[in-house]
């Protein structure tokens, strides 16, 4: 059964979200401050951990950061901050999701079966995938059109397809993005990204100018956008 860690230091969330959770399925603990959490996750190894930012004792950020020094549980960030720069710094610190309140239980309930389904090994290679009409199998790098002709990519486009393709539905800052494909001094030369993702689009976009996989989340990054019948077997003739 799934354990999920809830943070947060209003009583009335951590009870309301506590019931659903179990209601769904789902085990629960419960933490209302950070130094707890970090306890807590420490000794129930949690499958993933719901967060609120404003703790009274830590910033919901640091937690972030002190879990990532030991595991890769997928964190949805729960907060009442709504700004982009604290979104931002979530994201970079290594949070999966981002969810402001005041929110629905049912877009919760969503963003974390979505987080645990693509819960996989680090180093497993992304699936086949289908983005319009083309079928993409990152791990060999080849696309295929819908009539059966090849798509080329850039080596940078496959670099950026790769990372979105492991994680899929997850929001990736600009930043992690930036500092993976070019380095870690070019962490400010958004320009880059709108450019190579414009040209993703052209490339594998039903229609690029209202792309339906291959988003933006203004100000804070892309996601790769599927849906569970977008993971397709590898086209005939595709060597695995």
């Amino acid at each position: 059964m799934t354990r999920i860690l809830v943070v947060d230091d209003d009583p009335q969330i951590l009870r309301a979200l506590r019931i659903n959770l179990r209601a769904r399925g789902y085990d629960v603990d419960v933490a209302p401050d950070g130094a707890d959490a970090l306890r807590i996750a420490a000794a129930g190894k949690p499958d993933l951990v719901v967060l609120d930012l404003g703790l009274p004792d830590m910033d919901g950020v640091d937690v972030i950061r002190d879990l990532r020094g030991w595991t890769t549980t997928p964190i949805i960030v729960l907060s009442g901050r709504s700004g982009s720069a604290d979104k931002v710094d979530a994201l970079d610190a290594g949070a999966d999701d981002y969810v402001t309140k005041p929110f629905g239980v049912d877009e919760l309930l969503a963003r974390i079966r979505a987080a645990t389904r693509r819960v996989a090994p680090a180093d497993a290679s992304p699936p086949a995938l289908r983005i319009g009409q083309h079928t993409v199998n990152v791990a060999d790098r080849i696309v295929h059109a819908a009539d059966g002709t090849q798509v080329r990519l850039t080596p940078i486009e496959w670099q950026l397809l790769d990372i979105l393709a492991r994680n899929p539905g997850k929001l990736i800052s600009q930043r992690h993005l930036l500092a993976q494909v070019w380095g870690p001094t070019y962490t400010n030369e958004t320009h880059y990204l709108r450019q190579y993702l414009a040209q993703l689009r052209r490339k594998l976009e039903d229609d690029p100018a209202r792309p339906q996989h291959l988003l933006t989340e203004p100000g804070m990054g892309y996601r790769l956008q599927l849906t569970a019948d977008q993971v397709a077997a590898p086209p005939k003739g595709t060597v695995r």
